[in-house]
This record gives structure tokens, sequence and C-alpha cells, in this order.
């Protein structure tokens, strides 16, 4: 009991520093985008990027949705779906283009809190995830059902807007200061109970499949349960206790970038219709194919230079 009291109070400090700055970054961008959303101006980009999208099986009003999606979140990239008419095959590919290309601004910014490069951790996403919507067009069937259909929503006042705002900005805090707690107080747990080396023993093994460092697999879990921002915010608890070094953490962001918060994106997107299968396979496999690939070109540039050297 003293052990668990122990832990509940050693890890609120270390919630608070989370917390703060992970809000820092979320209610900016949410404001911008709700904003954007309202005035038409993810409409009128999106206008631009119509023809591109008929290339990969899905009609050119995906754009707008794409960019939600990217720009806000899984949430708003679904609710974007439901609005116009689409079959299951084009929500599949539109639905897992999301799932790999979501919030970008920020989770890119958590990336790049964890010594990751912003830019190049949003241009591997955009690639990506049209690389991944050429794939499925070639190799998924035919799937005539029609995806779930709600209508566009009714345009909201200025005032509604930023009062809707408002009560899902004071949630999300909430939220998000509960959900770093719970992993601080586990993280504090796992660490007094010396459980960390036997779970990542156990994850070891999976993390040589996925071509990751066996010490990352405790922020691997985290970040594929919960996502990139909560599992963001112990990457960076254990770099500043010389737990993880930032290479390492940079390797992990690699894999997380295309698979993360895996649980809750595959019910979300299941609940809809698009199947778990694709979605998890999909997710899978090309964050397996980035880190290799990764990997496989630093090898190469390795064994480039070493020969430059030696012939010098």
């Amino acid at each position: 009991m003293n052990l668990f009291y122990c832990c509940l109070r050693s890890a609120l400090p270390s919630t608070w520093k989370s917390a703060s700055w992970l809000m820092k970054l979320m209610i900016p961008i949410t404001l911008a985008v709700t904003l954007l959303q309202h005035f038409g101006i993810l409409q009128w980009i999106a206008a631009y990027l119509n023809p591109v999208f008929t290339y990969f099986g899905l009609p050119g009003s995906s754009a707008v949705i794409f960019i939600s999606g990217a720009a806000a979140g899984t949430y708003a990239g679904i609710a974007a779906m439901m609005t116009i008419h689409l079959t299951l095959r084009q929500a599949t590919i539109l639905g897992i283009m999301i799932a790999l290309c979501h919030a970008l601004p920020m989770e890119c910014a958590v990336n790049r809190k964890t010594g990751s490069s912003f830019w190049k951790m949003a241009v591997i996403r955009i690639t990506m995830a049209f690389v991944c919507a050429f794939v499925l067009n070639l190799l998924l069937p035919e799937m005539l059902e029609n995806y779930m259909y709600l209508g566009a929503p009714k345009d909201s006042t200025f005032g509604d807007v930023l009062v809707n705002w408002t009560v899902s900005q004071t949630k999300m805090t909430i939220t998000v200061f509960l959900i770093i707690y719970a992993l601080m107080v586990v993280q504090r747990l796992i660490e007094a109970l010396h459980w960390l080396e036997p779970l990542s023993r156990v994850l070891a093994p999976l993390m040589r499949v996925f071509g990751l460092p066996r010490q990352v697999s405790y922020m691997w879990l985290v970040g594929n349960v919960l996502g990139i921002s909560y599992g963001s915010a112990v990457m960076l608890e254990l770099q500043e206790r010389g737990m993880i070094n930032k290479e390492d953490a940079n390797a992990v962001n690699y894999h997380l970038i295309m698979n993360h918060s895996l649980l809750e994106d595959t019910i979300v997107f299941a609940a809809t219709g698009i199947s778990a299968l694709w979605i998890v396979g999909t997710r899978v496999f090309f964050a397996m194919l980035l880190v290799w690939g990764k990997k496989l070109v630093s090898r190469c540039a390795y064994d480039v230079k070493s020969v430059g050297v030696q012939r010098l």
C-alpha cells in the first residue's frame, strides 16, 4: 500500500510537466483547424488536391476527408467520411490512409520533442499514406456495400463553434491529464517491482522482428495501445532519467508513426464497418517496411562511406 501511495505521489510532478507541454501543442492546433474548417479554408485547399485522389480508387471529394483527418485527427476524418457517399472499398482505402496519416501537426511536433525531425516525419507519413492507397487499390476485392452515411452536418454559427471547441478542449485536457497520470503511476510501479526488465525480455523477440532495439519495448507497448502523444510523454520521462537515448527514441518513432494507437483506432474504424484485419495488417506491414527500409538505407550509406574512406 505504501508503495502504491509513493508511486501516486511521485507521478504528479512529471504528469503536470508532460500534460502541460502536450496541451501547449494540442490547444492552438485544434483551434486553428476548427477555424479553418468553419471558414471553409480547408475545403478551398482540398479543391486543388481533388484530381490526385481519383488515381487511388477514390472520389475527388476524398481530398476534404484526408485533409480533415491529417490536420485534426482520426475522429475528424471519420466524421468527414460519413458526410459523403462511399462504398466500403473506398472507405477502407481512405480509412487506412487516415490511420497512417492523422493529426500531423500535433503528432509530428510531439515526435520532434522526442528527437525526430518534424518535417521528415510529416513527409514520410504523407508519402506512405499514398503508397498504401495505391497498393490497396490494386489488392482490395470489390466491396460494393455502402459505407455508413449520416449526411452533411448542419452549419453552425461562429459562436457555436467556439463554445463546442471550448467544451471539447476542457474534456480533452482532463482526459489527457488522467491518462498520462495513470501511465506514470504504472511506469513507477513497474520499475519499483522490477518488472521492466522481464517485460522487455518478453517483448524482445517481437522488437527484433520489427527491427527495433529491445529497450524500447515499453514505449512501443504504450504507443501502440494509447498513441504517439501519450507514448511520447512516457518516452520523454525515460529520456530525462537516462533510461533511453535519443537514438533509440528516434528508432521507435519510425515504427509508431505508422502503427500507433492501434487498439483505439482499430475499434473506432471497425465500429463503422471497416475490416479490423485490413487496418491492423496494413499498419503493421508498413511499419515494418519503413523501419527495415531505413536500416537498409543507413547500412548502404555506411558501406559507401567506408569504401570512400578506404580509397582515400
